[in-house]
């Protein structure tokens, strides 16, 4: 029954920024934790960013640490990942999730979380 989409990917140079939206319907948006995932072929889902029920603690992967950041609108049920100082090794595929409780583990994976975006694609290239 919940429902997340995604949005906001695209193409974008080295340096440059993009901000990912997900939106979430279908159930009671402020009693879950969301996280961001990102993959690519031949690799395993990765953690991103995590995000708790209120928007009062947050947590992300070594790799993005100090470029992504990560909010909520709960009025709106939408979470962001603003993502600045893009590098090609961001390149993938982006999954928002939900998790039904409201916070975050420290480790993220995806056996934490319980539904699932489409997904968007994030291309950092010259």
């Amino acid at each position: 029954q919940l429902q997340l989409v995604e949005s906001g990917g695209g193409l974008v140079q080295p340096g440059g920024s993009l901000r990912l939206s997900c939106v979430v319907s279908g159930a009671a948006f402020h009693y879950y934790a969301i996280g961001w995932f990102r993959q690519v072929p031949g690799k395993e889902r990765e953690g991103v960013s995590c995000i708790s029920s209120g928007g009062s603690s947050s947590n992300y992967g070594d790799s993005v640490k100090g470029r992504f950041t990560i909010s909520r609108d709960n009025a709106k049920n939408t979470v962001f990942l603003q993502m600045n100082s893009l590098k090609p090794e961001d390149t993938a595929v982006y999954y928002c999730a939900a998790r039904a409780l409201t916070g975050c583990m420290s480790r993220m994976s995806p056996l934490q979380f319980d539904a699932w975006g489409q997904g968007t694609q994030v291309t950092v290239s010259s």
